[in-house]
């Protein structure tokens, strides 16, 4: 594993979090007020799901891309 590329791909994640709050908070105020309002399965769901989305994407760019 590249820590370099762990290291790159968590702070981009930590940037556009940090972009889409410093840009948008009454957006995001509205966003966790509804979030807490879904089932905690559907969360689950949709993390588990966003997850491997992100793990397909990284794996296809090592593979097909040689980062």
């Amino acid at each position: 594993m590249d820590w370099k590329l762990l290291l790159v791909g968590l702070g981009l994640a930590f940037f556009i979090e940090g972009a889409a709050y410093a840009l948008m908070p009454e957006g995001f105020k509205k966003l966790l007020v509804a979030a807490s309002k879904q089932p905690t399965a559907k969360l689950r769901v949709t993390g588990l799901t966003l997850a491997a989305i992100g793990v397909a994407i990284v794996w296809l760019v090592q593979t097909f891309l040689e980062v």
